[in-house]
């Protein structure tokens, strides 16, 4: 199942706890405060994982802690530090917070880890706080809590053509042919009812990727049929292929129906209506 927006809870690792202790030592006032400070706790980050291609992961589990740090010991012992918790998204993933819609990363780039969530700080222990004139403190700092969001994630896939047109205008039997994807492919409107990526050797070397969008109709713009769901993800591509049903044979006009879809992505956002555009006329043969 293609799922493009999800919904989670991620908990930072909360820092340990400062000890108290003290020495047993001749001649040392009280022992001598020798108390270690806790270990950080672990942060909550994001990675690409280019495996992935939608959020169907996120349907399941809802909640992500990292560890918690250990607490400082006697002799002077650090607390561990909490353990980071990696999580794998596909590339394209918007980070927002839930109740805000702050945006707190755009995960885009393989390789490159994205702290979503930053682990709180360990407690000093009461070593830290023996001075000239206080000599055996009784008491240590207590570790910070882990930063805690609401997220809600969004997909937009990353592609450098978007296929675009009215269903049935032939963009899923388009990319069958470019490349090894395999889209549902039948002689009815809305065949296609989730995004599909294939890539696409170029004759002089290379490799491009071509997403298959569902079908627009009017009204897209404002959430008519299932364009306003999947605009979203022809916002990053390069350059749009527009199908058009060049026949007639459905009863519509061409050159209404290549209009009719250019006013729908100037109603969801004048940048997407911007971008480079090749029309392609479609089932000539007919």
């Amino acid at each position: 199942m293609f799922v493009d927006i999800a919904n989670i809870t991620v908990k930072a690792g909360r820092g340990g706890n400062g000890a108290v202790s003290f020495r047993r030592e001749k001649y040392v006032a009280a022992g001598g405060p020798d108390g270690g400070d806790g270990g950080r706790g672990g942060n909550v980050i994001f990675r690409v994982d280019s495996n992935l291609s939608t959020l169907s992961d996120f349907r399941y589990q809802r909640r992500y802690e990292a560890e918690n740090g250990q607490n400082g010991a006697a002799g002077r012992r650090f607390g561990r530090g909490g353990q980071d918790l990696v999580v794998p998204v596909p590339a394209g993933t918007l980070v927002k917070e839930e109740e805000t819609g702050r945006l707190l990363a755009d995960v885009s780039r393989p390789g490159e880890d994205y702290v979503i969530a930053k682990g709180g700080r360990g407690g000093w222990g009461n070593s830290h706080f023996a001075t000239a004139t206080r000599q055996a403190p009784r008491f240590a700092k207590t570790g910070a809590p882990g930063e805690e969001y609401r997220l809600q994630l969004e997909l937009k896939l990353l592609a450098d053509v978007g296929l675009l047109g009215f269903p049935n205008a032939g963009k899923s039997t388009l990319l069958s042919v470019v490349s090894e994807a395999k889209p549902k492919i039948a002689n009815y409107p809305f065949t296609t009812l989730s995004p599909v990526l294939g890539v696409v050797a170029a004759p002089q070397g290379g490799s491009f990727v071509m997403a298959d969008i569902p079908g627009l109709i009017e009204g897209a713009g404002e959430g008519v049929g299932l364009g306003h769901r999947f605009l979203r993800h022809v916002e990053r591509c390069r350059l749009l292929l527009h199908l058009v049903d060049a026949s007639g044979s459905e009863g519509r006009d061409p050159v209404e129906d290549m209009q009719t879809i250019d006013r729908e992505l100037a109603a969801y956002s004048p940048a997407l209506a911007a971008l480079p555009q090749i029309v392609v006329g479609n089932k000539t043969d007919l």
